[in-house]
This record gives structure tokens, C-alpha cells and sequence, in this order.
């Protein structure tokens, strides 16, 4: 379950591992909290080298996750559990050591208590992006998306899903049929329009249109950019 959690001003992207019992942090998150750095990930590149030629076994045992990054793409990145940040928070000079590993101590506290009560991860999440400026609106549809996102990976482990890479097919194959519908309901409406312009079909609703002017802007695999119908 990938979660964004808040460090003072800081989000840090982290992941919650159901097989393992336990969450994994983006580490580059947390050394911008640390050291502040204009340019985190310079700073961690750096201290990864260093710890690695000092054959440090926090690094040597890091794992990567893929996580949405700035630009919204998913990449890979170096996550590190509770204990592996508790030993990497030593070689970063800070005066937020002490604060982050009481924070570290509340999260691991606070996954326990969503554990027992569901309904709490959902309320965290939601004054979570409040905070962030998100509309009510963008946050409930944010919430489910999230939820039935949880429910269909579940869904896959029961059915014998355990790779990282197979979720990784799967959900590509979902959002590749979910990509071919949208451009083909897309087409018809826009073909109406084109017809008709006067016919009331044509309206979609204000979220859909600005999907399709989208489709225009940015073009898909399945949309090319220069979605021509439209003009």
C-alpha cells in the first residue's frame, strides 16, 4: 500500500509491505528532511557512494520500489525500512535526528492503529491532501480510486500474484484496456459533435470534456497527439 506520510514540511513517499509487517520509506524523501539540501538527490548519491565504499550494510541492503515521482512517472527508488533508517540517519548531521526517529516511532504506531480501525488510514489520508490545498471532491475520488486499488491487489495475491513485476503487467494490461475504451467513447462523442454540433449528445459533462482536450494537448499510444476530430 503506498501511502505519502509528513514530516514537518517534508512528504515522504513510504509503502506498506502486508507480506512483511512493516513500511519502507523513500529514502531520498528522507534525506531532504534531514539535511535540507537544495538538491537531495545529489546529497544521497553522495552518501551512497561513501557508505558503500565503507562497505556499510544499510546500503548494500537497500531495495527499490517504484514511486510516482515529481513529474508523476513512476520510478524506481531507494526505499529503506525503520531500522535501516534509523542506522542511515547517523552519517546525515542534523538537528532533526532525534524529532524524525520520534516520527518514525508515531507511524509505526499509527499503521497499528489502522490496522485495528481501517477507517482511520482513509481519514489520515483525506486531511492529509486537505492540507495539501486538494479539493473535497479530488480527495473522495482519490480515497476510492486508492481503496479499489487495495481491493484488486488483494484480489490478486489470493490468486497467486506475488511478484512486483507480474502487479506491474497487470496493471499496465488494466490501464491499456482502460486507455482503448476512453479514446473510443472519445471518438464517438467527438464524431457527433463534428456531425451535429448543435446535438445535445455531444455533451459529456465538464470532467470528461477536459479529459479529451487532454488527449488533444498531450496524445496517448491510442490518441496521437493532434486528436483532429476535435478541431
Amino acid at each position: 500500500m503506498s501511502n505519502i506520510k509528513l514530516f514537518e514540511s517534508q512528504y515522504i513517499r513510504s509503502f506498506w509491505d502486508d507480506e512483511a509487517q512493516r513500511w519502507f520509506f523513500a529514502v531520498v524523501d528522507v534525506v531532504a528532511a534531514l539535511s535540507e539540501s537544495k538538491n537531495p538527490q545529489v546529497y544521497w548519491r553522495v552518501l551512497k557512494k561513501r557508505l558503500l565504499s565503507e562497505g556499510n550494510e544499510t546500503v548494500t541492503n537497500c531495495n527499490a520500489l517504484k514511486m510516482t515521482a515529481p513529474d508523476g512517472k513512476q520510478r524506481l527508488t531507494d526505499v529503506a525500512d525503520t531500522e535501516q533508517l534509523l542506522r542511515l540517519i547517523q552519517s546525515i548531521p542534523s538537528p532533526k535526528a532525534e524529532p524524525f526517529k520520534r516520527w518514525l516511532a508515531k507511524v509505526g504506531c499509527e499503521r497499528l492503529e489502522e490496522i485495528e480501525n481501517p477507517e482511520l488510514a482513509a481519514m489520515r489520508m483525506r486531511e492529509l491532501y486537505k492540507a495539501k490545498g486538494y479539493s473535497d471532491e479530488w480527495i473522495e475520488k482519490r480515497v476510492r480510486g486508492i481503496a479499489i486499488r487495495d481491493e484488486l491487489t488483494n484480489e490478486w495475491k489470493k490468486r497467486g500474484v506475488k511478484e512486483q513485476r507480474e502487479y506491474f503487467i497487470l496493471t499496465a494490461e488494466i490501464s491499456l484496456v482502460g486507455w482503448a475504451r476512453f479514446c473510443a467513447h472519445a471518438v464517438r462523442v467527438a464524431t457527433a459533435w463534428a456531425q451535429n454540433r448543435a446535438h445535445p449528445t455531444w455533451l459529456l459533462g465538464l470532467e470528461q470534456g477536459e479529459q479529451i482536450l487532454q488527449l488533444r494537448r498531450v496524445g496517448t499510444p491510442l490518441c496521437p497527439r493532434g486528436f483532429n476530430i476535435l478541431e
